[in-house]
């Protein structure tokens, strides 16, 4: 008798139907093969589910069975196939009826006991469950809540394998289980356990922050170590605009994937923060493995990504940025594969001025190398650095405002609010542009349609041009950055002032590093 049970395979963020097939024949010749490309996992996959068979209950199979993982082109991988596979040999050899099988996506790790164990990437399974028309989805317990954000899909968590094959056996009825996503991300989208208020005095900078959330424009904060630069770049998610339900629905899809949502979670309501070490490799970086796995640029989408020292990044990993800070997304190639894993976050770095951290402090002495600054500096390429959109000096804090009183610094939520308003008025100019929802992400041959200056505004970024020798990539930034200072200010038209302080925000152009 054959048998069609019902699993899924995770293709980069998105998920494929997989037909788990079960033929069992009674032969002189009792074992079991799986075919369909399975991967090593998926092999070991028959000795878990002969020991959970067996100690769930049921007869161990004493009968020659096939089980083939259609398509059979589909590199199967993973341990999440236990499931289907047990439930598909309990229903060849009879055990269980397979009249439900149809129904239900089937997807969960086996334990030799026959508990079930939490899986990858249950959400997208789930949303292709529903685009498949199946009924239900039956997944571990601990993976349920995240599976039942897809609310047009009946979603039932199992703890054991003969809990599953009871409840399609039509012995046992489970509770469906249900949740409501937006009044969990309502709950959840504005509990931060930081603020911009912990922050005393670096008002420009808290000013170069706020234009940064405001357009979703990349930022770099350099100065000497103590200034504050860790501190401030990790407040930065608390001035994001909230996630809307679709950019939460994409950013919980892709920490699913990489099983970073952890057990029982739901949809995610806080934009992410990554903040990788400076030893982590360019494939940690921007993804790839086998199995593929999105990187911190993937797991950073909608949110923040963060690099502390820069300089200190090996250059070939910080050279992968580029074309992601681009086109907001990464394209991993290899022999057998073909991936696409989105990236639309915020680049934030920060980094000293020099090996010590002390070149041009007002205070203390430099005690480098002479040339040993300009090597130092020279770890950042470039086309690098020119994809930056603001650089920020971060000085340290005079005593007297280090003791100030902390009522005085304006909390992360005033911020917020004059952000959200500011992305408001981007989102009303991009309704008719496809793929763009703030002023970073026009497209350079829309930059004078949306970012008109004023005659006076362009002799002064002409002039500015030619005496900081800057790119073309360089001058799109800075009439992006005037149009997001424009529209903080709530004007409609760009000015002179505006044009000014977005010049001035390109510290590093200016020589800010080296006191020019």
């Amino acid at each position: 008798m054959v048998v069609k049970g019902y699993a899924s395979a995770l293709m980069g963020v998105n998920a494929q139907k997989v037909i788990v097939e079960a033929s069992a024949t009674n032969t002189p010749e009792f074992a079991t093969f799986i075919i369909g490309l399975p991967d090593t996992s998926v092999k070991e996959s028959l000795f878990r589910c002969d020991s959970a068979i067996k100690h769930s209950g049921f007869e161990g199979l004493r009968q020659k069975v096939v089980i083939n993982l259609a398509p059979a082109d589909l590199k199967k991988e993973g341990s999440s196939y236990d499931l289907p596979i047990a439930i598909s040999m309990l229903a060849a050899s009879f055990q269980i009826k397979n009249e439900r099988l149809s129904e239900f996506v089937i997807m969960g790790e086996l334990g030799l006991d026959g508990s079930v164990l939490p899986i990858k990437g249950a959400l997208p399974i789930a949303i292709q469950a529903m685009k498949d028309k199946f009924k239900g989805f039956i997944l571990p317990k601990e993976n349920a809540r995240e599976a039942a954000i897809v609310k047009d899909l009946e979603v039932y968590g199992v703890k054991n394998l003969a809990e599953a094959a009871a409840f399609l056996d039509g012995k046992l009825s489970l509770e469906r289980v249900i949740v409501d996503p937006r009044s969990d991300y309502e709950a959840y989208s504005n509990d931060y356990d930081v603020d911009f208020s912990d922050v005393q005095g670096q008002e420009s900078i808290k000013r170069a922050m706020e234009i940064a959330a405001a357009g979703g424009h990349n930022i770099i904060l350099y100065g000497p170590p103590g200034a504050g630069k860790t501190m401030l770049a990790r407040r930065m998610p608390t001035i994001l605009p909230p996630m809307t339900l679709h950019e939460a629905l994409e950013t919980t899809k892709i920490h699913s994937v990489s099983g970073k949502l952890g057990n029982n979670a739901t949809l995610m309501a806080k934009r992410p923060f990554r903040a990788p070490h400076h030893t982590a490799s360019s494939i940690a970086l921007v993804g790839g493995g086998t199995p593929p796995q999105p990187g911190e640029i993937s797991l950073a989408h909608h949110g923040v990504l963060f690099l502390d020292e820069l300089p200190e990044f090996q250059r070939t990993v910080l050279e992968v940025l580029r074309q992601p800070l681009e086109e907001r997304k990464v394209h991993i190639s290899r022999s057998k594969w073909n991936v696409e894993y989105p990236a639309s976050f915020m680049f934030v770095a920060s980094m000293n001025p020099c090996p010590c951290g002390y070149y041009n402090h007002p205070t203390k002495n430099c005690t480098c190398a002479p040339g040993s600054v300009a090597r130092y500096m020279g770890k950042i390429s470039g086309p690098l650095l020119d994809r930056i959109d603001i650089h920020a000096e971060v000085m340290p804090v005079s005593d007297d405002q280090l003791f100030e009183a902390r009522s005085k610094q304006e909390s992360s939520e005033n911020i917020r609010e004059r952000v959200i308003k500011a992305r408001e008025m981007q989102v009303h100019r991009f309704q008719n542009v496809e793929g763009v929802y703030s002023n970073s992400m026009i497209p350079s041959n829309r930059v004078h349609e949306f970012c008109k200056i004023p005659p006076a505004g362009q002799l002064l970024l002409k002039s500015a041009m030619n005496k900081l020798n800057l790119s073309a990539r360089a001058y799109d930034k800075i009439m992006k950055l005037s149009r997001t200072i424009a529209d903080l200010s709530g004007a409609e038209e760009i000015s002179i002032e505006h044009v000014a302080e977005a010049i001035h925000l390109r510290g590093l152009d200016r020589g800010g590093m080296f006191g020019n």
